[in-house]
């Protein structure tokens, strides 16, 4: 998951020299909603209006809200290295939100895995983030981004005993209700015609196949299976793992300061790992919790 997921912020910084990031958004989520429809087009058939309403809405969220945001950041100068930095805050916006809505109150030893993933996710990212000369408002997109995520993330979690969908059905609706989205954004832009060269289909398929169907699909069927501050805290080998791929394919340089960052991110992770069972368990009791009357 962690490998697929990186693939995006790489897939982001391929594709900038091809063509504007929303027009590649647009016709990543087109290509997927064509042609991910008959393998899914049964399961769609049978799922009722209940689940396909709050799966369309969780989906809006966790992939039109979260890519516009971060990709927005960046196409207005706030620096990738930067908005890929917030985007990784996701495991601490994640518990956060679930204390705020459920009153879900985390571990301290959690809290403490978390706070050094996010020491080793700084470490990491220390000589690849700067501040830009972005607009002052630019910098709130990819923050609203991460928050999107985390709240359907959490959404996702306490809404699983009311019906779900299979991850490739959950791809297909989430393709499916932020294509309109993309297209309005790029519309506001410039056109939406998709542009006849090999960089641009290349990066199509590469943010279709490895950062939806791979990242976005391993993270859902994850979600089914663990909890949610478990499965968003892995997410803290983002940054190193997406460094190693920039310096494979742009030649960006390495660091003993990266392994160092990594190595303390993985220690903050297993704290978070060794308290998963507990986690999952009362995060299902607090979502129970907020449904019932009175």
């Amino acid at each position: 998951m962690v490998l697929t997921w990186s693939s995006g912020f790489v897939g982001m910084r391929f594709s900038a020299d091809y063509a504007p990031v929303y027009l590649v958004m647009l016709w990543r989520f087109v290509v997927l909603s064509i042609g991910l429809f008959p393998f899914v087009a049964r399961e769609m058939l049978h799922a009722g209006r209940p689940v396909l309403v709050r799966q369309a809405c969780i989906g809006t969220l966790a992939m039109a809200g979260y890519l516009a945001g971060v990709a927005g950041g960046i196409q207005h100068g706030v620096p990738a290295g930067l908005a890929a930095l917030i985007a990784d805050l996701l495991p601490i916006g994640v518990v956060l939100m679930s204390a705020c809505l459920f009153n879900q109150r985390s571990p301290s030893i959690v809290w403490a895995g978390l706070g050094l993933g996010l020491a080793g996710t700084l470490t990491v990212c220390r000589d690849a983030v700067s501040l830009g000369a972005a607009p002052a408002w630019a910098y709130a997109l990819p923050v609203a981004g991460m928050l999107s995520l985390a709240a359907a993330t959490v959404w996702q979690q306490c809404s699983a005993s009311q019906g779900k969908l299979s991850p490739l059905g959950m791809l297909w609706l989430q393709s499916f209700v932020s294509s309109p989205i993309f297209l309005v954004l790029q519309a506001s832009q410039g056109p939406v015609a998709p542009i006849p060269s090999v960089g641009f289909a290349a990066s199509v398929a590469w943010t279709a196949i490895l950062a939806t169907l791979g990242g976005c699909g391993l993270y859902w069927a994850c979600l089914q299976r663990s909890s949610s501050a478990r499965v968003t805290s892995v997410l803290f080998l983002s940054p190193p793992v997406t460094m190693v791929w920039a310096w494979a394919m742009f030649r960006e340089p390495l660091s003993w300061l990266m392994v160092v960052g990594t190595v303390i991110s993985g220690v903050g992770i297993l704290l978070v790992i060794n308290r998963a069972s507990g986690e999952a368990r009362e995060g299902a009791l607090a979502c129970k919790g907020s449904r019932r009357p009175g």
